[in-house]
């Protein structure tokens, strides 16, 4: 059902009948946030030069325009700041709405990065906000853009990678958008979840091979989705090289009483 496919990219059709993403929803990211994305890229390109010395690979399967979906590992909270830097195009991320909400002085930081570069935040305890999200998701690739999910849907607590939730599937299956996996290395040890600050070290962002989903609607959507995501979490795992996990991460913390992050 899969096939691996250059970096041409098709054009977006409307939702079908029976869509669980209806429509796209506006998300235009605004002169401040296009500015703002700008500088946060010239200000963190040299401090993460310089500390984690990072090195990309595959950077040709970024199609030079066109929209597509990044999918990637999920290990650390500068993930998203190393891919946005790695990349020469912006990528606009699916951010989780705690990033909008956090108390303090932590929170107003993640607050303002997220805010100030146009990320569309999620819910990811309320479906129907997930599922706006997701269509405020659709309305960047309808506009030719680059979005990126993690489909783990949290960072990993101990660097295994872990069951790939359903999102990236179905916004590939309902907009034909290809999927370009990717796996981050060593962010892990930079900074995971149960430290403060960040380490030294050497991080390593690795873009595969863009794949191609049949577009699918109706009674056969639920296992295409399921498929889809394996196929997209095994490119991921070849790419990462970690060992898998069997489980969602969020139950696996839920499991250890840790809260999900």
């Amino acid at each position: 059902m899969v096939r691996q496919v250059d970096t041409t990219v098709p054009q977006l059709v409307p939702a079908q009948r029976g869509s669980t993403i209806a429509a796209p929803v506006t998300h235009r990211a605004d002169a401040w946030s296009r500015i703002s994305y700008a500088c946060m890229k010239k200000v963190l390109s040299p401090i993460c030069q310089a500390f984690w010395h990072p090195t990309v690979e595959g950077l040709e399967n970024i199609p030079t325009d066109g929209p597509a979906i990044i999918a990637g590992n999920h290990l650390s909270v500068l993930d998203a700041a190393f891919l946005a830097l790695a990349s020469d195009r912006r990528i606009t991320f699916l951010a989780k709405s705690e990033y909008f909400t956090t108390p303090g002085l932590k929170g107003l930081a993640g607050k303002m990065f997220v805010a100030a570069t146009g990320q569309i935040a999620v819910d990811r305890n309320n479906r129907r906000k997930a599922t706006a999200a997701l269509q405020a998701g659709a309305g960047v690739l309808s506009r030719g853009g680059l979005l990126a999910i993690f489909p783990e849907g949290t960072r990993s607590p101990d660097g295994r990678l872990y069951r790939g939730k359903h999102g990236v599937a179905r916004l590939a299956l309902e907009t034909g958008v290809p999927v370009i996996p990717v796996g981050l290395i060593g962010t892990f040890q930079v900074l995971p979840m149960d430290r403060r600050l960040p380490r030294a070290g050497q991080v390593q962002i690795r873009f595969g091979t863009p794949l191609s989903f049949p577009q699918m609607a109706g009674e056969r959507t639920g296992l295409a989705q399921r498929a889809a995501t394996e196929q997209i979490m095994k490119s991921i795992q070849e790419l990462s090289g970690q060992r898998q996990a069997d489980i969602y991460a969020e139950r696996f913390k839920a499991s250890l009483g840790l809260v999900s992050r």
